[in-house]
């Protein structure tokens, strides 16, 4: 990314542009649908090996592994790209903790192996079901867990009884779920504008009233602001800035996802439209990797001791 815009380069567009093709052709809404259908305590997997692999021989996992581990040798700036568009195509599965295993839990590169991590804080997993291993477990294989209801129908959960320690990972593992979150608001913009331009009231499109206007001009502020800020904490890789850049994008995509729901009406609460998906994958993921809380603490001390 260059420039104080943070704007990508040709390279990074076309970066994008193949994963964006990829999953399009891979898991579009035909493919998400039938993902939300099957899900449940009687249903298959969520995660699709399939895809899974697809997205390792694609460099997904091993994007910011060394050439000389395997890796595509890329960086920070590069991965919240490809993260954002797994994040506007809904994609499930433990996708950040995967690509903080690369060089470190065997297959994970590859997309062989499925891992995910203790980054909900506390007692609780996602995808345990599905994982060959936890990135910060003690132990292999991967502890047993008590299934948990999750307001997500394609983010499982667990409860285990014990939890591992992703201090390490936790910085990174916050800018790249930004990432998603950015991805998944951008996504609810151009559902929300879509459908305003479509549905019509009073003999007009809904996007001629004022009170819609306004809620697409505060998704498109929200969400662009907060791409802008991952953009940037990619490029700086500052603690500060990652934090930041995780409370903006929290609020882009929950804000945003709402929003989208009022632009929808009562269209946006049923079962068959997308929207409310994004609703519920933005809440499981403002609790990955540490808290609002932890964040705002953490911007609270830079600025402490920096006088400002």
């Amino acid at each position: 990314m260059r420039g104080v815009h943070f704007q990508p380069t040709e390279d990074q567009e076309a970066l994008r542009a193949g994963v964006r093709d990829l999953l399009a052709g891979r898991y579009g809404r035909e493919e998400l649908r039938a993902s939300v259908d099957g899900a449940g305590p009687a249903g298959g997997p969520v995660v699709d090996r399939g895809l899974w692999r697809e997205l390792g021989e694609a460099g997904f996992f091993a994007l910011r592994l060394p050439e000389a581990e395997g890796g595509v040798g890329l960086g920070l700036p590069e991965a919240v790209l490809v993260f954002e568009e797994a994040g506007r195509a809904l994609l499930p599965g433990p996708l950040v903790a995967t690509h903080l295993a690369a060089g470190v839990v065997p297959g994970a590169a590859a997309g062989k192996a499925v891992v995910t991590a203790f980054d909900l804080g506390g007692d609780l997993v996602a995808y345990l079901g599905e994982a060959d291993a936890v990135l910060g477990a003690s132990g292999e294989p991967p502890p047993a867990g008590e299934p948990v209801r999750s307001v997500d129908p394609l983010t499982p959960l667990h409860r285990v009884a014990a939890y591992g320690d992703v201090s390490e990972y936790r910085a990174t593992g916050t800018l790249l779920t930004a990432a998603l979150q950015v991805g998944s608001a951008l996504r609810t913009l151009e559902l929300a504008v879509r459908y305003a331009a479509e549905r019509e009231q009073f003999g007009q499109p809904i996007g001629a009233f004022q009170a819609v206007k306004h809620l697409c001009a505060g998704m498109l502020v929200r969400a662009e602001v907060a791409r802008t800020a991952v953009y940037a904490a990619a490029v700086t890789a500052a603690p500060g800035e990652i934090a930041a850049a995780g409370l903006l994008a929290d609020e882009a995509a929950v804000a945003g996802a709402r929003d989208c729901l009022q632009v929808y009406g009562g269209m946006g609460f049923t079962w068959e439209a997308d929207v409310h998906l994004h609703l519920k994958r933005a809440w499981v993921r403002a609790g990955q990797w540490g808290t609002a809380a932890q964040a705002e603490e953490l911007l609270a001390e830079e600025l402490l001791a920096s006088g400002s």
